[in-house]
């Protein structure tokens, strides 16, 4: 699978510098990575899918190869399982098999919309809202920063429905459904909101039971939090590998740069340390391959572990390179700026850390404190 995945990479390489920069999906990659059959590893096997489920460890190893070459392809990829998996877990039956095909061959696209502009990390504030009107539902709100925003063929829109949460498969043409693009990131990112005015789709369309889906978004990031370490490593494996060519191919002092001052030291550090975070994200997709909600915490290390990593060895890279890592358009410039935003999504380092805490030390604290 891992050389599938680079097969496809290095096909598309030529393309990575255009689409890594583009705020809607290459036609290009979209192209290949459907000709490459791997979004059948995001697709259950009964929907056209290669394995009997979603195998975190495969998404992981092919998120690794993808990574490294082009954001955009890895975006795409991964993109393909998030937006469908809710859908898949607990979608009606003729839903799933009017979608979940169509996604496996990329000729639909799909996209999970949790965020709001004043709720991000703290799912239970969105204001978004789901209600049942005889045969149908109404849904209103503003989502926000939603990957596939103007390119997806439908949104699983999370919202309150009475005293619960619930999610609802609205499809991109559905009235009332308006796309905008009023920001972009440092690493151009196919992103947008999604403002829901009223729109009304069949009561088959709510995904899961009234009130509980908060357990279908964890199920989704269960199963998919690791893979984003799996982009992380693959990324700053692609920038030790450019500070690797640079500095051995570059003399100064009379001597490769490679061997001079610190620069020895930081090759060998970035190398180490890339090595401990693929360590840990292997472990960590096999046991979410085992059994995601159970293995959480682990897939959360490793995504803390392996972003943080991912940005320190950019950042060394740019270094080591001088003058030349800063050049605009270069492929050290482009992974530096990728690397920041993994720190962020999925899961910010911060609020990571405060619920791994949590967990350290629950069976250490009274049950009253």
């Amino acid at each position: 699978m891992r050389d599938e995945a680079r097969r496809l990479a290095d096909s598309v390489a030529d393309r990575a510098a255009v689409a890594d920069e583009a705020d809607h999906v290459d036609p290009v990659m979209r192209k290949a990575l459907a000709a490459s059959g791997l979004v059948e590893t995001v697709v259950a096997r009964e929907f056209g899918g290669r394995f009997d489920q979603v195998d975190s460890l495969a998404v992981t190893v092919v998120r690794e190869a993808l990574a490294g070459v082009s954001g955009h392809l890895d975006s795409l990829y991964a993109m393909q399982g998030i937006g469908g998996y809710a859908l898949w877990a607990a979608g009606d039956d003729q839903l799933r098999a009017r979608w979940l095909p169509r996604m496996a061959k990329c000729e639909a696209i799909g996209a999970l919309a949790l965020t709001e502009p004043r709720a991000g990390s703290d799912l239970k504030s969105i204001s978004t809202t789901i209600v049942r009107d005889g045969g149908e539902l109404v849904v209103n709100g503003h989502k926000s920063f939603i990957t596939n925003a103007g390119d997806a063929d439908f949104y699983c829109v999370f919202g309150r429905e009475g005293d619960g949460y619930s999610m609802v498969l609205v499809p991109a043409d559905a009235p009332g459904v308006v796309v905008d693009h009023p920001h972009q990131i440092i690493a151009p990112h196919v992103l947008g909101d999604v403002v829901l005015d009223d729109v009304r789709v069949p009561a088959d369309h709510r995904i899961g039971e009234p009130g509980k889906a908060f357990t279908i978004a964890l199920a989704t990031l269960a199963t998919f939090r690791v893979s984003v370490a799996g982009a992380a490593v693959g990324l700053a494996q692609a920038a030790l590998d450019e500070a690797v060519r640079h500095t051995t191919g570059r003399e100064q002092f009379g001597v490769p740069l490679a061997r001079l001052g610190p620069v020895p030291n930081a090759l060998a550090l970035s190398w180490v340390e890339i090595e401990m975070a693929r360590s840990l994200t292997y472990r960590a997709a096999a046991a979410s391959a085992r059994d995601p909600l159970a293995n959480l915490h682990l897939s959360s290390m490793a995504k803390v572990g392996a972003t943080e990593i991912a940005g320190r060895v950019a950042d060394r890279c740019v270094q080591v390179m001088g003058r030349f890592g800063l050049v605009r358009g270069s492929v050290i410039e482009r992974l530096y700026r990728e690397a920041r935003p993994m720190r962020v999504y999925e899961g910010a380092t911060e609020v990571v850390l405060d619920s791994l805490a949590k967990q350290l030390v629950k069976p250490y604290l009274r049950k009253d404190a």
